[in-house]
């Protein structure tokens, strides 16, 4: 499963996350954790690691304001991993401060 997971790991622009987060499938991974990782213990059904992740807010849905600025972001990229039915993703790094 690790290794078809990998395969599957890349980076995608916004635009290609829209429809996925219209139907509330995208959850952003903390830097800290490893996408393939979290992949792996999603698709076995690890609930308890996955619960863990959830209750240290290292796995969450991206916020009202986070969904207002990504679309002002000219090529925001993010690296992603499909578990179907979910779209995990790496949280883009902050902008720097004007």
């Amino acid at each position: 499963m690790r290794e078809q997971l990998t395969e599957t790991l890349g980076e995608v622009l916004w635009t290609d996350l829209r429809a996925h987060v219209a139907r509330d499938a995208v959850i952003l991974v903390a830097s800290d954790l490893d996408l393939v990782d979290v992949g792996v213990a999603v698709a076995s059904n690890d609930a308890a690691a996955v619960q863990a992740w959830i209750s240290a807010g290292k796995l969450t849905k991206p916020t009202a304001e986070e969904l207002a600025r990504w679309p002002l972001q000219v090529d925001l990229r993010f690296v992603s991993l499909v578990v179907a039915p979910f779209v995990l993703v790496r949280r883009p790094p902050s902008p720097p401060p004007s």
